[in-house]
């Protein structure tokens, strides 16, 4: 019942994200929060105008817009989204310009890690039951590490696992960032769907990945874990492991229902004979448990001779058994570290393995973040220079697989990873180069 006039005037007092917020209200408050005038005002107030007009007045000085003369000319909102227009734009330049500089070593961006606040970036999750009914949660924890950003959520609140259908990953970012203060859930925000995973026969249809006294662990592609409580069957976290490479772009560009889909590869000109396969490929390899590093390495001048190609795969090899000389010694005991609010722990023999391989060109080729887990090998060890038992650590997706074999050495309490080979496939590769491999 209060007059518009009135409303228009309160509602001049308000800052952008608050003037969003009150469009939500309702239509009436829809049309009045569009207001050109109001946003004019806060328009000129963050940019400055291309062209303007000086008035003298005894008492001071104004700069007016040449934009006021046909400010009723324009149709209501056209300053609000002149200004998220602007306001978007300006925040991409300062992304832009900190993913610039990159890491010759990883081939990523420096400074992953300053992007990611520069844009107001989060990370939510989405529980879908079997009804429908969708249960959001927002509070998280990150982790990050060289190639990638672990994100783990705990809560107390989690629905039921029987009555879950689907778990959705979103990237988060503010309409109007706001470099001076953390984001607030409550102001407008736009989502990117990063990945869906089907909880469905959950235990069932996904990777064990070992367990403790409390918990157990269970994996999806692309690098999702899941912990349950061993009594109750219940969710207690959910972590979740994303890779740097194309991390901004996945979690930004997207839409709330549709992934951002990459660009196809421009292939360089290759003047080496196809016939010699693939040449000159760098590897990076962290092998991480949250707050420990176990593995930080790059491997280069790696190759593949067409006799490797077998069985719709490429073979690199990284580490071979027969040259004990490039082993590699795992720093640490190896384990994932999770916790709740009340309990914390870490699962044996369980980690995180983000790989970044590199073509010729030095442009990310493979990428991946996910959790993998060692098991016993029922092979005896046959090395003269290693005397213990024999594990094994495999990860697979639609783009390759990678296969390490390690040595535990009980006299000094360390693996050694013994073979490592990174197989890539055809259709990959395929699709990269624009070949017919």
């Amino acid at each position: 019942s209060m007059p518009s006039e009135m409303l228009m005037k309160i509602f001049s007092y308000l800052d952008a994200v608050s003037l969003l917020c009150v469009g939500c209200v309702n239509k009436h408050f829809y049309h009045l929060a569009n207001d050109n005038g109001i946003w004019l005002r806060i328009y000129s107030s963050c940019f400055r105008p291309k062209r303007t007009i000086w008035k003298m007045t005894s008492e001071q000085t104004e700069t007016v817009s040449l934009d006021c003369a046909a400010l009723h000319d324009r149709k209501p909102g056209y300053w609000k989204k002149e200004y998220i227009f602007k306001q978007i734009a300006a925040v991409k330049t300062r992304v832009m310009r900190l993913v610039k500089p990159v890491d010759p070593y990883t081939g990523l961006p420096c400074k992953n890690k300053e992007a990611i606040k520069a844009s107001g970036l989060s990370w939510i999750i989405v529980l879908k039951d079997k009804n429908g009914k969708e249960h959001i949660m927002e509070k998280a924890n990150l982790s990050f590490k060289d190639t990638s950003v672990t994100i783990l959520w705990y809560s107390t609140n989690w629905p039921c696992l029987d009555i879950l259908s689907a778990l959705k990953l979103f990237g988060v970012t503010p309409l109007l960032p706001d470099q001076s203060r953390d984001p607030s859930k409550n102001g407008p925000r736009r989502r990117s769907l990063i990945a869906e995973y089907h909880l469905v026969n959950l235990t069932e249809s996904s990777v064990a990945l070992g367990a403790d006294k409390l918990v157990q662990l269970f994996g999806l592609n692309p690098g999702l874990l899941v912990g349950l409580w061993k009594e109750k069957n219940e969710i207690a976290f959910v972590m979740v492991s994303l890779h740097y490479h194309q991390l901004l772009e996945r979690s930004t560009l997207g839409s709330a229902t549709v992934q951002y889909a990459l660009p196809p590869n421009k292939p360089v000109l290759d003047d080496v004979d196809p016939e010699y396969g693939l040449h000159d490929y760098s590897l990076h390899l962290d092998i991480h448990g949250g707050s420990c590093t176990y593995l930080c390495g790059t491997f280069k001048s790696l190759f593949c001779r067409k006799g490797d190609i077998a069985n719709g795969y490429l073979r690199l090899t990284v580490v071979s058994l027969k040259d004990n000389t490039k082993h590699l010694p795992l720093i640490g005991t190896l384990g994932l570290s999770w916790e709740t609010e009340a309990f914390k722990g870490n699962v044996k023999d369980c980690c995180v393995m983000d790989v970044t391989l590199l073509d010729e060109a030095g442009k990310p080729f493979w990428c991946f973040s996910a959790p993998v887990y060692m098991e016993l090998s029922s092979k005896a060890s046959s090395f003269y220079d290693y005397m213990g038992h024999i594990y094994t650590t495999d990860y697979a997706d639609s783009e390759g697989k990678v296969c390490v074999e390690l040595v535990w050495l009980e006299e000094t309490k360390e693996y050694f990873i013994v073979n490592l080979v990174l197989y890539i496939s055809t259709r990959k590769v395929n699709n990269w180069y624009g070949t017919n491999y």
